[in-house]
């Protein structure tokens, strides 16, 4: 009764009037406008088990179809495990693999029994257990040549602010926030990152590559949820906790009250902004380098990303697919794969109609990219 009510709330947290797995995948499959031989062309079975399936003749299909599934309709992970276990009469697939590679989980939910939890109870531990888990890669290739002297020596993250690194603000905001598992990608004068506490990813092609493709040097950490940022921001913890709080696949912070940040600015100009188009449902439309003043610019990338488990799948399978497809070729507005920017990738995501949400803020966070904002933010710091 309670699994039955589980999947009756999760089916109600997505609006589904389908309560069966193969009406949920025919639903999906007619939604993304894809035919039933290309769908199943792409996760590799016959064109008539597709068929027997959307019309609940066959039983929902093994693991590995369901998370190709998942991916190409854009369907909730975990909700599809349900439906397929509710097909199968039997605990959702992903269950027994789950308590074979973790049998200690079986105490915790004896312990759960035992202790008599209420649903809201098990809510709660279960959102505990999920803010504690979150993870964070910053990217920290880069060699920052825009800040000429400064960087000479020194990675850009670990110039000095008010006494503490530009690294050290970054984690000290992580930190409040009650996360502690961070990578950070190195490359450049990669010695100089050396803080106790963190792992350590290496770009060993960092002169060469760029943020898209540096990113992926760290691709061991990104799974389950996950925060992907730059190095050169400092930020507020609230703009992290206004992160956390999302809960779709793919969210990217923007920020809507960022021309402020151009006024005077002479080293890095407003045609240099990562701009964002986004939605009434704020869904990025168009993202990267946009003329301001040829279309209406809601917002401003600040640099910062969150990843679900699903989510962190189809960013990892896509940059696959256009790596092969792009080497050394034009990417978006990139000259080549290999100096993409994330905004490249994130378009190239939006084109292909995944969405990718907006979390909107209002300031409460600064690029540090020129001698310029470097001056203009010590100065700050001496007020």
């Amino acid at each position: 009764m309670k699994a039955k009510q589980r999947l009756t709330k999760k089916m109600n947290k997505f609006n589904l009037k389908f309560n069966t797995f193969g009406s949920y995948i025919r639903h999906l499959r007619i939604k993304n406008k894809i035919g039933q031989r290309e769908l199943a062309k792409i996760i590799g079975v016959a064109p008539s088990y597709l068929n027997d399936i959307e019309k609940n003749k066959r039983t929902a299909p093994r693991m590995n179809l369901i998370n190709k599934l998942s991916v190409k309709l854009g369907a909730n992970i975990e909700l599809l495990y349900d439906l397929a276990g509710k097909s199968k009469k039997t605990f959702a697939p992903d269950i027994t693999d789950i308590l074979e590679k973790n049998p200690k989980i079986v105490s915790i939910l004896r312990t759960i029994k035992d202790k008599k939890f209420t649903s809201n109870e098990i809510e709660q531990l279960e959102k505990k257990i999920i803010d504690s888990k979150i993870k964070i890669l910053i990217v920290a290739a880069g060699i920052g040549s825009r800040l000429k002297t400064y960087t000479k020596d020194l990675p850009k993250c670990m110039l000095d602010f008010g006494g503490k690194t530009l690294l050290e603000r970054q984690l000290s905001a992580y930190r409040d926030c009650g996360i502690d598992n961070i990578s950070v990608i190195r490359g450049y004068k990669k010695n100089k990152i050396n803080y106790k506490n963190l792992n350590y990813f290496y770009n060993k092609d960092y002169k060469n590559n760029n943020i898209l493709n540096s990113i992926f040097y760290g691709e061991k950490v990104i799974n389950g949820n996950i925060i992907i940022s730059y190095s050169d921001i400092l930020f507020e913890p609230e703009v992290v906790q206004r992160l956390l709080k999302s809960e779709h696949d793919i969210s990217i912070v923007v920020d809507i009250d960022w021309r402020g940040y151009y006024v005077d600015r002479k080293e890095h100009l407003i045609e240099e902004a990562e701009n964002v188009i986004f939605n009434s449902n704020n869904e990025v439309v168009k993202i990267g380098k946009i003329a301001a003043e040829k279309q209406e610019v809601h917002g401003e990338f600040i640099g910062m990303m969150k990843l679900t488990y699903r989510g962190a799948e189809i960013f990892k399978q896509n940059f696959h697919r256009l790596k092969k497809l792009y080497w050394n070729k034009p990417l978006q507005k990139a000259k080549t794969f290999q100096q993409a920017y994330l905004t490249d990738m994130i378009q190239e995501l939006v084109d292909i109609g995944i969405k990718i949400h907006c979390v909107i803020i209002k300031r409460g966070w600064k690029e540090i990219d020129t001698v310029e904002d470097y001056q203009k933010a010590l100065e700050e710091f001496k007020q």
